[in-house]
């Protein structure tokens, strides 16, 4: 059938318009295709790198349980290394080392450090492990543990039936035992009176209600060598004994959230680096902060002897002092120890670092 000259005018534009119409739907299939592309490779980076984006947007709050006097957890909070690796850091202050690992417990304090006696205590009877070493005495380190006697004690032997000092949880009582062994003298022909800090410890010996006190630190030694009707015995260099350190943690942090534990200890080594680098501008901070004598910090700094690590020297030695509390009684249940130290986190921040696998 013939088409008319009408006809085919209204046909072609219409012909035109459908046309058009189909590019248009090609073309926007293309893009709807394109932007799932983006979006999956999106997704696909969340997944890998992303978790930065969501720890810079959500920081983890860690209650760090610490000293006044302890520099390089400062350092990592003043100068902003935990802040820069994602950690909302609170720094708890106990008197003592022991102090703050015994808050774990109550949930008052996520990580803690200290020498092995109170860090095997802690894993020995909660759910806590050990993620790393800040190092193990040296003859130097040994020697800043002073031995203050009142007066009337010129030598070890004089100590019999005198009150002893100890701060409650620390090592001192196994440092205690250990001295008196030395020297013909066993806790049984003393009198330990356990204390809750070096302040009270300090107020005890000049009052004579105590006779003899272990002190350490720079400041702490000054104001203990000025004491009147005191005088020092000896140091902790001249005994067999020497302690380690190591950071603790709850094993639900470590389950719960890795990557915050990895990044304490990417912080906490920054901030070690840091202190070393500066001493001068360490010493200005704690004085700032907490009032410590300038020259104090400075002579502390000179023997720091921590280390964000764990060696053999440090597996030793929480061998050595698992054996003397389990022995002791002080340790009511033995357990494994290599089951309580979980280094996964410090193989992958330093990996040189860790030198022993228990």
């Amino acid at each position: 059938m013939a088409i008319s000259s009408k006809t085919k005018a209204k046909t072609v534009p219409s012909l035109i318009i459908w046309l058009f119409a189909a590019l248009l739907l090609v073309l926007s299939g293309c893009g709807s295709a394109k932007e799932g592309s983006q979006a999956a490779v999106q997704a696909a980076g969340a997944g890998s790198g992303g978790g930065q984006d969501r720890q810079k947007q959500a920081p983890v709050t860690l209650n760090i349980a610490d000293i006044s006097t302890n520099p390089v957890l400062r350092m990592a909070v003043s100068k902003g290394f935990f802040e820069k690796h994602g950690i909302e850091a609170k720094l708890v202050t106990f008197a003592t080392p022991a102090e703050g690992i015994n808050s774990l417990f109550i949930k008052q304090a996520d990580i803690a450090w200290g020498a092995d006696f109170p860090i095997l205590n802690a894993v020995s009877k909660g759910e806590f492990a050990i993620i790393a070493s800040t190092g193990t005495s040296t003859e130097q380190n040994a020697k800043q543990w002073k031995l203050f006697v009142r007066d009337d004690i010129g030598k070890p032997e004089d100590l019999k039936g005198k009150k002893l000092s100890f701060l409650r949880g620390t090592f001192l009582s196994y440092l205690w035992d250990e001295y008196l062994a030395e020297h013909g003298l066993a806790l049984d022909d003393v009198k330990l009176i356990g204390q809750g800090g070096s302040d009270e410890a300090y107020i005890a010996l000049k009052k004579g209600e105590v006779d003899a006190v272990w002190v350490s630190g720079a400041a702490l030694v000054a104001k203990f060598e000025a004491a009147e009707g005191v005088r020092q015995l000896t140091d902790m260099s001249q005994t067999k004994v020497r302690i380690g350190s190591q950071i603790v943690a709850p094993e639900a942090l470590i389950r719960e959230r890795p990557e915050a534990v990895a990044n304490f200890l990417r912080a906490l080594d920054e901030a070690l680096r840091f202190v070393k680098e500066n001493p001068q501008e360490v010493a200005d901070i704690l004085y700032k902060e907490v009032k410590q004598p300038r020259e104090s910090t400075l002579k502390d700094l000179e023997v720091l002897n921590w280390n964000v690590d764990f060696t053999e020297a440090a597996y030793d030695s929480l061998t050595r002092q698992k054996k003397y509390m389990v022995e002791n009684g002080i340790i009511e249940k033995d357990f494994e120890l290599k089951d309580k130290i979980k280094l996964e986190f410090l193989r992958e921040v330093l990996p040189d670092r860790v030198t022993i696998t228990p």
